[in-house]
């Protein structure tokens, strides 16, 4: 099924809407949980369900290593093969060869890589990306891109986006051959440089996507960086279709990059963050490890009614960390990632009510004035 997108408010450029796929529908702007082997880490899909998420990521670089689409295929898809009822999104792999670095080499016909699980070599073109996510029956692919370094001068920035907009044709080839089970996104690229990503946009534009995406972004580069960019290229992005800024997930950046029109996201942070002890507050970010919180009754955030700030106190949850107990991370994982959601649909209201900057500028100084005070 080919996702359709359609906008019910909008509030200066921020925007809220509606995106069916064929395994459901997904309120933007919408956060995406990461599950990067066929699992959100230490989540059932059941909890996922409770907790209102309605679409996850899905890896397409690792799982075509492990345990590789035939295996995934014969489940019938990436949705059987994990238990997951609701929207997925695959990733085309381009990011993780990005940050393979030494072990890849990068050419006009795709790249070839040392595989991280065995050392064999790999070859992924812009074709084989679409192999691995047809066969995952993802709802939305995305194609092959060459993520741009940072920094790069205007050369380099030129000849990787030129040669994503290569790969973009070929993947968009490849995935339409025959009937695909949902939809592919292309991906803007161009590095820190405007006229660039313009240029990228324009590409794209000559194909027909029911998506576009944002890459080459949170690599690095500073804030004021990424918001020129997405002040640079958003307002020309087709308003009828959804946009998708990849791999940025301080609430911080979600919300800035909300406020320029940006409807989709996704990040480890929430997850990454809860297995090493970091919780999201609303006053900001707390270290559950810290000695403070060892007597500490209270729960992590007296104003989420998530299951682990209804159930478990701070010092109860310290004492899971130091014991290195499994049930931690699963508790703090729950917590960051209700969070995420309920910050998601704290947005969509805030919009709706055309109220989305003063939710930001509230939202922001009560962080402010809590860093300030500790």
């Amino acid at each position: 099924m080919r996702p359709a997108f359609e906008l019910t408010a909008t509030d200066g450029a921020a925007r809220a809407g509606r995106l069916r796929v064929a395994h459901g529908l997904i309120e933007t702007p919408a956060f995406m949980p990461v599950g990067t082997y066929g699992t959100v880490k230490a989540m059932t899909p059941e909890e996922l369900y409770g907790l209102g998420t309605e679409v996850v990521l899905g890896n397409t670089f690792h799982l075509m290593l492990r345990p590789g689409v035939p295996v995934i295929a014969a489940h019938g898809g990436l949705h059987e093969f994990m238990n997951w009822k609701r929207p997925i999104l695959t990733d085309s792999g381009g990011f993780q060869v990005f940050s393979l670095k030494s072990l890849r080499r990068i050419t006009e016909e795709g790249v070839r890589f040392r595989s991280p699980v065995d050392g064999s070599e790999v070859r992924l073109t812009p074709e084989d990306s679409m192999e691995v996510q047809l066969g995952l029956r993802s709802d939305i692919a995305m194609a092959l891109d060459d993520c741009t370094p940072h920094p790069a001068a205007e050369a380099e920035a030129r000849e990787s986006m030129e040669r994503s907009m290569r790969w973009a044709a070929r993947s968009h080839a490849r995935y339409h051959r025959d009937q695909p089970p949902g939809g592919l996104f292309g991906i803007v690229q161009g590095g820190m440089h405007g006229a660039l990503r313009l240029a990228s946009l324009e590409a794209l534009l000559r194909l027909e996507w029911p998506g576009l995406a944002v890459g080459g972004l949170a690599v690095g580069e500073p804030e004021e960086e990424r918001l020129r960019i997405l002040e640079t290229v958003v307002p020309h992005m087709p308003a009828d279709r959804p946009r998708y800024l990849m791999g940025v997930g301080r609430p911080e950046d979600i919300i800035a990059a909300v406020l320029r029109g940006i409807d989709m996201f996704d990040c480890v942070m929430p997850t990454r963050h809860a297995r090493n002890g970091h919780l999201f507050t609303a006053t900001g970010v707390i270290n559950i490890r810290n000695r403070v919180h060892q007597s500490d009754l209270s729960p992590i955030d007296p104003e989420c009614d998530c299951y682990t700030c209804r159930h478990y106190t701070r010092a109860y949850l310290r004492h899971l960390d130091r014991c290195n107990e499994i049930l931690g991370c699963r508790l703090n994982t729950l917590h960051n990632l209700a969070f995420y959601l309920r910050l998601m649909r704290s947005l969509r209201q805030a919009i709706a009510a055309g109220r989305a900057a003063a939710f930001a500028t509230a939202y922001l100084a009560r962080r402010a004035a809590a860093v300030a005070v500790a």
